[in-house]
């Protein structure tokens, strides 16, 4: 999770004030190149759920790692904005199939030990690799490397942790039996105010995540600031997936997704608003503390909701949440090519936060399963 998620997926945003100083490139060119990683993840996730997986989990994961190493590499060797949106669009590929399958091979171990506490244990790795990235950024800062640097060494950094995983990950417990065909969708307004809510935040979410150390560029607060505040947003991930999962035991999934979407809104706006040091490090520090839980409750509350068919609600919820990211940095791009700044995208952002927050309080509201 590290390697394909921490790295392979979100290791382009503190790499990418380099890049549009150094190449030339606009927002919107920069929204661009993300939204194509982020095509690249639906698509990928899409093909997970096929049947041809099932039994090779193991063998995709490694062959995913290793072209996830090359691809981050040969990121460092391209000047081509073309080749950045074909690299980076396999890259989204890789980085579901193999989280997906990975997921699958551990998660199914976790339930078999009866430990199925440490889940967070596996989803706090996106966080690691987060940090990780970070540190790796302010050390090429401090050599002086150019934004190449960046991407040779995250390749080089993944193929470290493809050899740990080559040690580390067996192979999934085999299924007892065949998987029966699930039945249609309940016609729940609950879930499919879910779904409307999935696809809200990962429209809201995305933004941040993908222009915050470029925002920090444009403040001018050094760019060894900027390595600080993505490895605080990859920390605060660490232990964000616990400390959601104790509140949902309170409230609910659904009211407690609500709540991260709110407190994300919140940071969104920090990054932006507030001046100096403080506000891109709470925006830091608040993105990571909710995005991965919101993202992991949200597959929880549609599981809730429609118990006897959870692959088609996961499918549904990939293809809004999918559609949100695609959306949102292209978005952003523009408005802050047209504005001059990332004011107005950040603010877009957090409404769309707001509304998500809106939908799943109400989706909640009044239902057993909250």
């Amino acid at each position: 999770m590290a390697v394909v998620m921490g790295i392979g997926r979100f290791v382009y945003t503190p790499i990418l004030p380099g890049m549009m100083e150094g190449l030339g490139i606009s927002a919107s060119d920069a929204g661009l190149i993300a939204s194509a990683n982020y095509l690249g993840y639906l698509i990928g996730a899409i093909l997970a759920a096929g049947g041809w997986a099932q039994g090779r989990e193991r063998a995709i994961v490694l062959a995913g790692l290793a072209a996830s190493a090359i691809l981050a590499a040969w990121m460092g060797f391209t000047e081509s904005v073309a080749a950045f949106l074909a690299i980076r669009f396999l890259a989204g590929i890789v980085s579901a199939l193999v989280m997906i399958c990975v997921s699958t091979i551990v998660l199914a171990r976790l339930v078999l030990a009866g430990r199925s506490d440490l889940q967070a244990v596996h989803f706090g790795g996106v966080g690691l690799g987060i940090a990780i990235s970070g540190l790796m950024t302010g050390t090429l800062f401090l050599a002086h490397a150019q934004w190449q640097a960046g991407w040779i060494w995250s390749g080089v950094i993944s193929a470290a942790g493809f050899l740990l995983v080559l040690v580390m990950v067996d192979r999934a417990p085999r299924a007892a039996g065949a998987a029966l065909p699930e039945p249609n969708l309940p016609k729940d307004r609950a879930l499919y105010q879910i779904i409307f809510a999935y696809g809200l935040f990962g429209f809201g979410y995305i933004v941040t995540a993908t222009f915050l150390v470029a925002i920090v560029r444009q403040a001018g607060a050094g760019q060894l600031f900027e390595s600080t505040v993505w490895v605080v947003t990859g920390l605060a991930i660490l232990p964000s997936v616990w400390f959601w999962g104790t509140v949902a035991k309170r409230i609910g999934a659904m009211a407690t997704l609500a709540l991260g979407c709110f407190v994300e809104a919140m940071g969104v706006v920090a990054s932006v608003t507030m001046g100096g040091h403080a506000g891109p490090l709470i925006g830091g520090a608040l993105l990571g503390g909710t995005f991965m839980a919101v993202t992991a409750l949200g597959l929880q509350a549609a599981r809730a909701l429609a118990p006897a068919a959870p692959r088609r609600a996961y499918a549904l919820m990939t293809a809004s949440f999918g559609t949100g990211q695609i959306l949102g940095p292209m978005a952003a791009g523009y408005l802050a090519d047209w504005t001059g700044s990332f004011l107005m995208p950040s603010v877009m952002a957090a409404i769309a936060l707001v509304f998500s927050a809106i939908v799943a309080w109400q989706a909640g509201r009044g239902h057993p399963m909250r």
